[in-house]
């Protein structure tokens, strides 16, 4: 899959390095609202900073074997986001989701309709057993998307991640493929 069109106006494509401009504006934008849960934030000061993550985006294809692991959210045909793994265990065929949404686009079903494809595209494509998702356990919101489309809660790691000033614990979330419904 590099580019899936999920209704008129959702689709997934696979980021290419013309999107750096694009991605740098959208996280700028959006730094103060996306700050509270994303860690990396402050790393990103240039549109060339974003440009290197994108490449090493791309170089993810050797891991899969030529399958993106992460794409661009297009809503309306701009860019509002991304989702994708983070990583995969190719050993246990598991694949664990991450996913960030401009805060403009916030509210409208976006990311859950972005997230049902990608779970599909891993079950389907990557040939994944099962997919994780770990979530900071004060993030509501984002606690909300695997809640809804039937992960299970399958423990919490605590200290998980260093958020600018203080360490966070994540809640792990798990789909084995044969719980999914879809």
């Amino acid at each position: 899959m590099l580019d899936y069109k999920v209704n008129e106006d959702l689709s997934l494509r696979m980021f290419t390095v013309d999107d750096a401009d694009a991605l740098f504006e959208l996280t700028m934008a959006s730094k103060p609202y996306l700050r509270e849960w994303l860690g990396w934030l402050d790393y990103t000061e240039t549109v060339e900073d974003s440009r290197q993550n994108i490449e090493g985006r791309i170089k993810g294809l050797i891991e899969t074997g030529g399958y993106p692991k992460s794409f661009a959210i297009l809503y309306q045909g701009k860019l509002a986001g991304t989702i994708g793994f983070n990583d995969i265990d190719r050993g246990i065929k598991c694949g664990t989701i991450g996913y960030w949404l401009g805060q403009d686009f916030q509210g409208q079903g976006i990311m859950s309709q972005a997230l049902e494809t990608i779970i599909e595209y891993g079950f389907k494509e990557l040939r994944l057993h099962k997919i994780e998702i770990r979530v900071a356990t004060g993030n509501v919101k984002s606690r909300a998307l695997p809640e809804r489309l039937g992960f299970k809660q399958e423990g919490v790691l605590r200290d998980a991640e260093w958020l600018y000033d203080r360490y966070v614990d994540h809640v792990v979330y798990g789909l084995l493929e044969d719980e999914w419904a879809h």
